[in-house]
């Protein structure tokens, strides 16, 4: 016997399992029904043998369709939430032919939900998107241990389609209010924050690095949802922008990376050093140099000689030379081994450490990838691997003086030393963590005692980060091991990495950033990829480790790079920055109803873009369907059908090359042949939706303004037409505004 709050199930003798008479049905009216009962199901929204067509299975001749029939489909406000089947007591329900065919009504166009179930009366399993890993199985004869869970994961109030979320710019004045009565768990998510990125010393013009959020963006986030004291945690960290801007706010940082170069160069700006022998160190080392310069063949054979470089270090497939010593003139190669020497030679290992930071800054211009601006002098240019990410000889050769590219890159040192002495110093550095580690295994962090995580991971293809890094690895004498190519999550590279690889890396990444992120709090999850598989990974592996989308923000990242500049309409530039909270009881997000097919849906979206900006980028038309695709659950079906829409829009639209926008084909109209009163639904849904999430309910004038631009297509609606369609939708706000009502907001176009 088990004994719940209100006894369900209390008075069942579980021996009728046993008899050949307690069958299918008994199942469904005996042990199912009163479990959804508690659950908190009404009979509204228990939907009981609904018929549907198989989607792939057709038989004879005439290739008839044929019918299935879940048992149960439950819905949390109009959409399905999960499907459930009731099985004979004797059937097997853990694999098998029951599995498949309750994973095919999950999958079903009409139906679309991530969880499916099964209970023969003496089982409960439950699946989440796939046969193989249930997330919950037990024996009904212990509901009572696994209820809190079973209603964490399936009562109505676990499902969410988008959420009412709260969108607000936050000035830096306002943070200076008392945290005393700081509300974690409910912080308002940021607008576009305008990007100032070189007004910081400490991250402008010190090193290169191939990625850099932009500072002010970064410091905004923090301060938004944390306080100061707070431990601060970026896992993927790169040039370390998160780690020295939580310091900067009076936060405890840890920076992990598996690159040895990124976590080199975040130690060693950040290391404590008295500016005045740091000056006289410097001057040691340049007069050493001056005194004794390899500038002759004679002395730069002398110094070859004498002085350890870098040899034999492989460099990746496509790069011009296949080993490190081909990318250095033997001038070049002798007065860096001779620079070298003259730093290492110092005692103090702070001292030391920054002005090998100046040493390995330098290496970027002294080198034969070095490619200068065209439009402005010869020192202002970058290596190949920062510009192009490829080791690309330059086809003019820029020779540099060395000792003028190590002074600038010095001042710039003390410049953001300068900038971080007040908060990042030898009695404030025991705050700062900087490690060496995969992001895959931060064993070394307990559970639950990071406050907040702002992190900017690897993009698949985009970046092969250790690959790159030779040159300056190598130069610093950082070691790069075997195993740290596979923990790097990248897709190709020199190991070729699969994307299952990738996926699997990110995946484990984020199930650590559970574990160590305390309950309440939140995780800013930075990512730019065209791929909608990627979007639809990263969120179903949050909501898998546990965490609770909360809202995804476009955010320009302030630069544009060669990539985007030669490939315009195939490369991204910006990002979104996508917002999760660990809560006790998270919610998934819904698959909305659509109504239309997933072309449609598409290609709709991109016309509303494209009227509503006149002409749109492509970050504008990605963002959008990203956007939607999340807050409404239909990535799923995006990334199966266009895991890049470049072939789609350089078919149906025309390109100006001038502001990078992609319009209607020249004296055509919208191609979208959608009934006017649903197209209308859909605008009407996406604006109030979008002015729900920023708390300015719409007046009704407003409404059409915004939704005529985008019906251009022949077809002027009249103002009663719209009316008649938000009456269906939406309810009144005070005297003459509007806002969804409480169904819509998890109907997209339900029927």
């Amino acid at each position: 016997m088990i004994n719940l709050n209100n006894n369900i199930l209390s008075d069942f003798d579980f021996k009728q399992l046993n008899s050949s008479d307690f069958k299918e049905d008994s199942v469904r009216e005996v042990i199912i029904l009163p479990i959804l009962k508690k659950l908190g199901y009404t009979n509204q929204n228990i939907v009981r043998s609904k018929t549907l067509q198989h989607p792939f299975v057709k038989i004879g001749s005439q290739k008839r369709k044929i019918n299935i029939v879940p048992d149960y489909l439950l819905k949390s406000e109009n959409n399905y939430a999960w499907v459930l089947d009731a099985k004979n007591p004797s059937e097997e329900i853990k694999q098998g032919n029951n599995v498949e065919q309750i994973y095919s009504y999950s999958i079903h166009p009409e139906i679309r939900t991530k969880y499916f179930s099964l209970c023969n009366g003496k089982e409960f399993i439950l699946f989440r998107q796939d046969i193989e890993n249930p997330v919950l199985y037990f024996e009904i004869t212990d509901i009572s241990r696994y209820w809190q869970k079973l209603e964490q994961i399936l009562s109505p109030s676990s499902f969410q389609s988008g959420k009412t979320f709260s969108y607000n710019f936050i000035k830096e004045k306002e943070f200076s209010k008392d945290y005393g009565d700081f509300d974690y768990l409910n912080r308002p998510l940021l607008d576009e924050i305008p990007v100032r990125k070189q007004a910081a010393k400490r991250h402008f013009g010190v090193h290169g690095y191939f990625t850099k959020q932009a500072w002010n963006v970064v410091q905004t986030y923090i301060k938004n949802f944390t306080k100061p004291g707070d431990l601060v945690l970026d896992p993927f960290a790169g040039s370390g922008v998160t780690a020295i801007e939580a310091m900067m706010t009076d936060r405890k940082a840890i920076n992990v990376d598996l690159n040895p170069m990124a976590v080199f160069l975040v130690d060693s700006l950040t290391a404590p050093v008295k500016i005045k022998d740091l000056n006289s160190a410097f001057e040691r080392a340049v007069n050493a140099f001056k005194k004794d310069c390899p500038d002759t063949k004679s002395k730069i054979k002398k110094a070859l000689d004498k002085y350890p470089y870098p040899k034999g270090f492989i460099l990746p497939k496509g790069s011009d030379v296949d080993t490190i010593e081909k990318l250095f003139s033997p001038k070049q190669l002798a007065q860096l081994a001779f620079l070298k020497h003259s730093i290492n030679i110092e005692e103090d290992i702070n001292t030391r450490k920054s002005l090998l930071l100046v040493f390995s800054s330098t290496i970027t211009k002294i080198n034969l990838t070095y490619h200068n601006s065209s439009t402005r002098d010869e020192n202002a240019g970058n290596a190949a691997p920062f510009a192009y990410y490829r080791y690309r000889i330059a086809s003019k050769n820029i020779d540099l003086d060395l000792v003028n590219s190590f002074t600038t890159k010095y001042k710039r040192l003390v410049n953001a030393k300068r900038d971080i002495e007040s908060k990042i110093n030898s009695e404030t550095i025991g705050n700062l963590q900087v490690i060496k580690d995969t992001a895959t295994d931060l064993n070394w962090i307990k559970n639950e005692t990071v406050d907040y995580i702002y992190t900017d991971p690897p993009y698949g293809k985009k970046i092969p980060y250790l690959d790159l890094s030779v040159m300056w690895n190598a130069w610093l004498d950082l070691e790069v091991t075997n195993k740290d190519y596979e923990l790097e999550a990248i897709e190709g590279g020199e190991h070729n990495k699969s994307k299952d690889e990738y996926n699997y890396l990110i995946s484990k990444s984020i199930e650590e950033m559970y574990r160590v992120l305390k309950f309440d709090r939140w995780m800013s999850f930075v990512f730019a990829h065209k791929d909608p598989e990627f979007w639809h990974l990263i969120v179903d592996t949050a909501e898998r480790a546990g965490f609770e989308y909360a809202g995804a923000v476009k955010q320009d990242n302030g630069q544009t790079s060669f990539k985007k500049r030669q490939n315009p309409f195939t490369v991204l530039a910006g990002q979104l920055i996508i917002n999760f909270k660990k809560v006790r009881k998270p919610k998934s997000i819904l698959k909305a109803n659509l109504g239309m097919g997933i072309s449609e849906i598409i290609l709709q979206t991109i016309e509303g873009v494209i009227a509503q900006h006149n002409g749109a980028t492509l970050e504008q038309i990605n963002n959008e369907l990203v956007i939607k695709g999340l807050e409404l659950g239909f990535l799923d079906l995006l990334k199966k059908e266009y895991s890049d829409l470049t072939p789609l829009l350089m078919e149906m639209f025309d390109y100006d090359d001038e502001p990078q926008k992609f319009k209607l084909k020249k004296d055509n109209k919208f191609r979208t042949n959608i009934d006017l009163n649903l197209r209308i639904k859909y605008y009407l849904i996406s604006f109030l939706r979008r002015r729900e999430l920023e708390k300015k309910p719409p007046t009704f004038d407003e409404i059409v303004f915004n939704i005529m631009p985008l019906l251009k297509n022949g077809i002027t609606p009249e103002h009663q037409t719209i009316l008649n369609v938000l009456t269906t939708i939406a309810e009144h706000v005070g005297h003459d505004h509007w806002k969804l009502q409480e169904k819509s907001q998890l109907t997209l176009f339900g029927i």
